[in-house]
């Protein structure tokens, strides 16, 4: 009984932390998607033309999730009286930064159903064999995920820098091309949010991998373990108490006789002492 009992105890522990810890995973994935889905930037460039009246100092360009950059456009002057020309960005970011999102999305959604079953239905979970099992598979997925995910976006988050970078937004427009007309930045996108999601997604990827052992510990795997274990002590603890206590075996040495007196004759035979020889 003592055993089953101790058995229970980190279970119980185990679960609970387990629901704790898809509370913080459903705070953290919210902060993944939101900094990246609801990113907008804006950057400015100046297109000073020989003639001052086509000239345009201020060119406001705005992009944003889902980064698709070849969708986005500004007009910009020709330099030519007053015609205007329109110029988009080159780059579409789209796939890496939805992936990312929908991950967040997904793993949100999952944390807050596995939180419910942890509060609300914790005997229900135990009673069924496989709910542990599937919670420990979709973990491991999840971590996975993260992992991919995070990295895909890091290296598409460097390209739409590089892409909206004022200096080589400014080699797409054609007036910037003539030697007389002069181009410059005003200023660029402020990336600090956006880096941010960068940072909780592979910051999600070590939650979710630290969970896995959490959720390992509720699973048949890790209990069939623990009874393996904890049967071969108590047989290793039943062998040692069936040895029997020989309360002659220190009187066999053949030093001292049962009395506790000392014998006559030592063990191989010989007198005990020199004045017996005598």
């Amino acid at each position: 009984t003592a055993h089953i009992h101790q058995d229970a105890r980190p279970q119980k522990n185990s679960c609970d932390f387990s629901g704790l810890s898809f509370v913080i995973l459903q705070l953290f994935a919210i902060f993944a998607f939101a900094t990246c889905g609801g990113y907008t930037g804006q950057l400015r460039v100046s297109v000073d033309c020989m003639e001052k009246a086509s000239s345009n100092l201020s060119i406001g360009i705005d992009f944003g999730y889902p980064f698709r950059l070849h969708q986005v456009s500004f007009e910009a002057p020709a330099c030519e009286a007053t015609r205007r020309e329109r110029v988009f960005l080159i780059g579409d970011y789209s796939s890496s930064a939805e992936f990312f999102v929908t991950i967040a999305v997904f793993a949100f959604l999952y944390s807050l159903v596995a939180t419910v079953v942890y509060v609300f239905f914790l005997n229900k979970y135990r009673e069924i064999s496989r709910a542990p099992l599937i919670d420990f598979t979709v973990t491991v997925v999840f971590s996975f995920m993260w992992l991919v995910s995070s990295s895909a976006w890091a290296k598409a988050l460097s390209d739409v820098k590089l892409a909206t970078d004022p200096d080589e937004v400014q080699l797409l427009i054609p007036a910037c091309k003539i030697q007389t007309n002069k181009c410059g930045s005003v200023h660029g996108a402020r990336w600090s949010g956006v880096n941010t999601s960068v940072a909780f997604g592979f910051l999600n990827f070590v939650l979710w991998a630290g969970n896995i052992w959490f959720v390992f510990k509720e699973t048949g795997w890790h209990k069939g373990a623990s009874r393996l274990a904890g049967g071969a002590s108590e047989k290793q603890a039943g062998t040692f108490n069936q040895q029997p206590y020989n309360q002659g075996s220190f009187e066999q040495s053949g030093s001292y006789s049962s009395q506790g007196q000392p014998s006559e004759y030592s063990e191989v035979g010989g007198p005990t002492s020199y004045s017996n020889q005598m």
